[in-house]
């Protein structure tokens, strides 16, 4: 509990920085590819989250992971997350950001389960349709889950709407029981 407060505080602070310099979508690209490049990685995380690594060893692997590739203010962002001994919460921190700039930018998430990957042409219908539906901007995420045998099961916020067939077989069993 007391991570996610922490990382909160931290999302926060940089969310309103980059609120404050008309910049939330750039500094979410690069916390984004801080996370993808450093932080996807197991090892490097059991890495800055262990406390016996010197600070500067951790620094050094930030600036030449991802140094040039990001903001300064960014940069200076990760270097005060080292120094504060927080770095190893940067996925919390990072999620909470991009909660804090969605909700700014009106954006929702939907999380799209498919048995098969979809494709771009497939991904922008179905942004389309459910920015109709929702009368908001949608972004989704998608996953896969071989388990659902087709169809979609689309997650926005508390509604889910199953349309898997595995789902619909479910529900076509719970009808033949009643």
């Amino acid at each position: 509990m007391l991570n996610i407060q922490l990382a909160a505080k931290y999302a926060t602070a940089i969310f309103e920085i980059a609120k404050e310099e008309n910049k939330l979508d750039g500094y979410d690209k690069d916390l984004a590819k801080v996370r993808a490049d450093v932080f996807a990685i197991p090892e490097a995380v059991k890495f800055f989250q262990n406390p016996l690594v010197p600070q500067s060893a951790k620094k050094d692997l930030l600036v030449k992971a991802v140094g040039k590739e990001v903001s300064a203010t960014v940069m200076n962002f990760l270097m005060l997350l080292v120094d504060k001994k927080r770095i190893g919460v940067f996925c919390e921190i990072y999620d909470i950001f991009t909660s804090l700039k969605n909700k700014e930018q009106g954006i929702l998430i939907a999380d799209v389960t498919s048995a098969f990957p979809l494709t771009k042409k497939q991904q922008d219908a179905l942004t389309k349709k459910l920015t109709t539906l929702t009368k908001r901007k949608i972004q989704i995420r998608t996953h896969k889950d071989a388990s659902i045998l087709g169809g979609l099961i689309v997650k926005i916020g508390d509604k889910r709407i199953d349309g898997s067939a595995a789902g619909k077989l479910r529900a076509l069993l719970s009808s033949l029981r009643d």
